[in-house]
């Protein structure tokens, strides 16, 4: 039986297609997840203030992409939908990252299959539970694979030199200072400058916040943090003041009686 011109075999398309799409991530920066001691953190290199690497997706539920904007923002979009849907008809305690990833696995699955182009994505979906035991980490590959993370996890970029990096400094139990500091550091190339604060995009899900655990730290408050601000300098002491020439029993007086000496208590 002859082949049709241009035949490819079903196994060369697949790994052409993994290699396209691994080649698009890399160009990207990496991102890390990893639990502190009242949550999960995320960190990544981002300098748009408008194109978010980091959303919230419910209550309790965070998503940490890298790769091409338009198609992570397709997915993020495509949860908040199924989140809101399965939360109104049903409860809102049934959404749940499993759930999410699922159906993350599903959609990106069938695109890597079907589609002449591969999505060049790697996706976290993360969510808090009421301890640190029931914390979920969910880490999604362009072609639909999933694995279950436990304490820590880095996608896109070089993301093997950043995950170990993370391991090193990571431990059960960490401050949120000391988580940030040890994710901030795996992002940074060895011998390099670490990325100015303007250019990182950092949020928390905090188990202890009432209702919505989602938070974004920014500005002053992600330089407290890293230990960016410097401690404010004491103010030097007011000149000892002079002795009023008529400081006799004629000297001016306020309303009440006592000595008026304008500080306005």
């Amino acid at each position: 039986m002859s082949m049709p011109f241009g035949y490819v075999p079903a196994e060369q398309q697949m790994r052409d297609k993994a290699d396209y799409a691994r080649k698009g991530i890399a160009r990207g920066r990496s991102s890390v997840v990893l639990q502190y001691e009242h949550g999960i953190l995320f960190v990544a290199h981002n300098a748009s203030r408008a194109l978010h690497k980091i959303s919230e997706i419910y209550d309790r539920i965070g998503f940490a992409a890298v790769g091409r904007y338009n198609e992570f923002e397709a997915l993020r979009l495509g949860g908040i939908r199924y989140a809101d849907v399965n939360g109104y008809t049903y409860d809102r305690g049934d959404v749940t990252a499993r759930g999410l990833a699922n159906l993350y696995a599903q959609s990106l699955g069938m695109i890597f299959t079907e589609s002449i182009k591969p999505y060049e994505v790697e996706i976290v979906v993360a969510e808090v539970g009421r301890s640190a035991e029931e914390d979920e980490i969910y880490k999604l590959t362009f072609d639909g694979s999933v694995t279950d993370e436990h304490g820590m996890v880095a996608i896109g970029g070089q993301a093997e030199a950043v995950a170990g990096r993370l391991k090193e400094r990571y431990h059960d139990g960490m401050t949120l200072p000391e988580a940030l500091q040890a994710g901030v550091a795996a992002l940074t190339e060895p011998d390099g400058e670490r990325p100015p604060t303007s250019q990182m995009e950092v949020a928390v899900l905090d188990r202890n916040r009432p209702h919505r655990k989602f938070l974004r730290l920014t500005g002053a408050r992600l330089e407290r943090l890293l230990g960016d601000t410097a401690p404010k300098a004491a103010e030097p002491e007011p000149p000892a003041a002079e002795e009023p020439k008529n400081s006799g029993p004629d000297a001016p007086t306020a309303p009440d009686g006592d000595i008026d000496t304008g500080s306005g208590d």
